[in-house]
């Protein structure tokens, strides 16, 4: 049986990558799901320009796997999820990489969106190929956050999803 079914997992601190996400699940018809960590960052805790901050920490340790605090229970069910994120040091937040390892894609199509201020993907893309490689990647996409539902609907219709 074919796996029809979509998801839209994102992480997102500041909610722009939420508004996209959101907009991208009502555009194809997917199910969302909130990659929230088990324990929230604070504003300190994303200031970049700190070298002691927790993100900055997270980002300067490839091994870094943030705990998820919940999980996708039926993730069987789904062949298609898109994952969403903002770029941070021109790659994925490393609790991305936590959500990619903690379920078997193997047969489904991960197709990865970042919101960006103006960053492109980096290596975001390598990167988290590496995390899951039995599944079929599409080529990530910045957004801005602010893109209608019909963009949206029309970007995935283009990738045939």
């Amino acid at each position: 049986m074919q796996k029809t079914k979509k998801l839209v997992a994102y992480f997102s601190c500041s909610g722009t990558t939420a508004r996209a996400a959101k907009r991208l699940a009502e555009a194809v018809g997917a199910d969302l799901f909130e990659i929230a960590p088990a324990r929230a960052y604070t504003a300190a805790d994303l200031d970049w320009t700190d070298k002691h901050s927790r993100s900055t920490v997270e980002m300067n340790d490839p091994a870094s796997r943030p705990e998820v605090a919940g999980r996708v229970e039926n993730m069987e069910e789904y062949g298609t999820v898109f994952v969403g994120f903002p770029i941070w040091w021109y790659v994925a937040p490393r609790i991305v990489q936590t959500f990619l390892e903690s379920y078997d894609f193997s047969g489904k199509t991960i197709v990865p969106f970042f919101t960006s201020g103006g960053s492109g993907a980096g290596r975001t893309d390598e990167v988290l190929r590496e995390s899951c490689p039995a599944a079929a990647w599409r080529q990530s996409r910045r957004f801005s956050g602010g893109e209608s539902v019909s963009a949206l609907r029309e970007w995935a219709d283009s990738l045939g999803l």
